[in-house]
């Protein structure tokens, strides 16, 4: 219902600007913008989920010879200790669980091609436990605001622009992404707890929780004491090894349990193009109603109003012009790195509000595309509480981008 009401929204507003322009600035070619974004929008919908049907065919295929090899069920096994406590409402030694654990391993190594499809075999399986389909069970709440809060240690995609755009230090911003994002997953996954009455002051959850900010406090010391040019280099490494040396288990327990191997992969492959086609609509109307409310200004009319209410308020504005990257993040991930870019393309990619930009990209996921795809995947109509929560996690996320890139840049 709340996906129902931001989606008209974003039509009406762009209505009221675009017809605001028209009387008030004499703008009649606003319309022209509009609707050519509708169609253009459009297009990109199409063209993005035909894109995904060879990501989504090669790793469903992957992910079936995993399940049939018995691996998947060993990762869920393994972190069954922490996700029996998120999603209490999922059997110990259901497959859902080495799913996520693999969706989330992804994310978490920046492989954003990989995670999509893991994400949705995980939505598919948590959807065969739900009683009533069209509406979102609190188990998938939790795992899209995971992944909207898209823990991510190596932000590969982000430092590769940034090297692209002529930064002296492309990696530089390795490390303000990577408190900004644990920040908002760990605010994502608290504000849930306490919705869904989990216990917070569980020991395995403490456990967890605290190894993870061990392992975050590791990685900042540890890639901060080598050579700036190296960060990059290993980082790449250490997420493309493991990615490959997964899919490398994956054949080589097919080999031992004797699965015919090739036979699995193409009816994984061919769920992978069913799902692809499945979730057109849900891409086509979610990004036509983006496309029309950036293209009628309305956009603009709120980055200009927040940055005089910065500036009325006497606080410091140099992050301002990042606003742009911050608004557009939760609504295009395509949208978003757009405004990165072009402020490096405008600023220089070593300005400060360039890295301001990259930490907000790099803070969360893309919320609505995550929403839309996802549940749009099992075909779940009622989110219930799920927008709310995954907006908290991505506005925090946000928030301590901008105030990362402040303690190590300003």
């Amino acid at each position: 219902m709340v996906l129902n009401y931001i989606w008209v929204a974003f039509f009406l507003l762009a209505f009221a600007v675009a017809a605001g322009k028209s009387l008030f600035a004499g703008d009649l070619t606003v319309w022209s913008d509009v609707m050519g974004a509708s169609f253009s929008s459009a297009a990109s919908a199409f063209e993005l989920a035909l894109g995904l049907t060879g990501v989504l065919s090669l790793w469903l295929g992957l992910m079936k010879i995993g399940e049939k090899a018995g691996v998947i069920r060993t990762f869920g096994r393994l972190v069954s200790p922490l996700f029996c406590r998120l999603f209490p409402g999922v059997p110990k030694d259901h497959p859902a669980m080495g799913s996520i654990f693999m969706n989330v391993s992804a994310n978490m190594l920046g492989l954003d091609n990989a995670a999509t499809p893991l994400g949705l075999k995980a939505m598919n399986e948590l959807q065969e436990l739900n009683p009533q389909k069209q509406s979102a069970t609190d188990a998938m709440i939790m795992f899209l605001v995971l992944n909207a809060s898209g823990l991510c240690l190596i932000p590969i995609s982000i430092i590769m622009y940034r090297a692209q755009a002529g930064a002296a230090n492309p990696t530089d911003v390795f490390l303000p992404i990577m408190l900004a994002t644990f920040v908002a997953t760990l605010t994502g996954i608290i504000a849930l707890c306490l919705k869904q009455r989990i216990p917070l002051r569980d020991p395995v959850l403490i456990g967890w929780i605290g190894g993870l900010a061990a392992l975050i406090g590791g990685m900042v010391w540890l890639f901060s004491s080598m050579p700036r040019e190296d960060v990059e280099l290993y980082s790449g490494f250490i997420a493309n090894f493991l990615l490959f040396g997964t899919i490398a288990a994956f054949l080589l327990a097919g080999l031992r349990r004797r699965v015919n191997m090739y036979e699995t992969f193409i009816e994984g492959a061919g769920e992978g193009f069913r799902t692809a086609v499945k979730i057109i609509p849900y891409l086509v109307a979610i990004l036509v109603a983006i496309g029309m409310f950036r293209a009628s200004g309305a956009m603009d009319v709120i980055t200009s109003g927040l940055t005089a209410a910065v500036e009325w308020a006497g606080l410091d504005s140099d992050w301002v012009a990042a606003l742009p990257t911050a608004i557009m993040k939760p609504l295009s991930g395509s949208g978003s790195r757009g405004m990165m870019v072009d402020l490096m393309n405008t600023y220089g990619p070593d300005a400060f509000v360039s890295r301001v930009s990259a930490a907000i990209q790099g803070s969360t996921d893309t919320m609505f595309y995550v929403l839309a795809v996802y549940f749009g995947s099992v075909g779940v109509r009622r989110t219930r509480y799920a927008v709310p929560y995954a907006l908290l996690a991505d506005v925090t996320g946000s928030v301590a981008g901008v105030a990362a890139a402040y303690l190590f840049f300003h």
